[in-house]
């Protein structure tokens, strides 16, 4: 049984709440990733995408200066790390997300994206959970 931890990335990139657009942006391209979480302290307040800087401020010409917390989706879905890859697949499909933060006693501890499961988890949830996601929505 293969689970989150098993194939998660450990190596996250966390911002505060005040931190801006612009610092949030330089974090993603200096480390080559998409996403960034949003922690007050050891609390999980959001999550920003590439693509949620792009469509919800660029397109409209918002301030580079703004707290990136205002763009970003809160109220973040997670999943334990004991959880078997296939059932994550399925709620992350169910949930059309595309990036999965992964906790270990209510704490952060990683994060599995859509990559991870098609690479490392050779178990076909990659499959499964792009199908869900590119699924429309109503």
């Amino acid at each position: 049984m293969t689970t989150l931890k098993d194939i998660m990335t450990p190596d996250l990139t966390t911002v505060d709440p005040r931190a801006t657009l612009k610092e949030v942006a330089t974090h993603m391209k200096e480390q080559g990733i998409g996403n960034v979480l949003i922690m007050d302290g050891e609390t999980l307040t959001g999550i920003i995408t590439d693509r949620d800087i792009v469509v919800r401020a660029v397109a409209y010409g918002h301030d580079f200066g703004t707290p990136a917390s205002d763009y970003a989706t809160g109220d973040v879905f997670t999943m334990d790390g004991a959880t078997e890859v296939e059932a994550a697949a399925r709620e992350m499909a169910h949930r059309q997300v595309r990036r999965l933060p992964v906790t270990e006693n209510g704490r952060v501890v990683g994060m599995v994206s859509l990559g991870d499961l098609a690479v490392r988890a050779k178990t076909g949830a990659d499959e499964q959970a792009l199908q869900g996601i590119s699924q429309p929505t109503n």
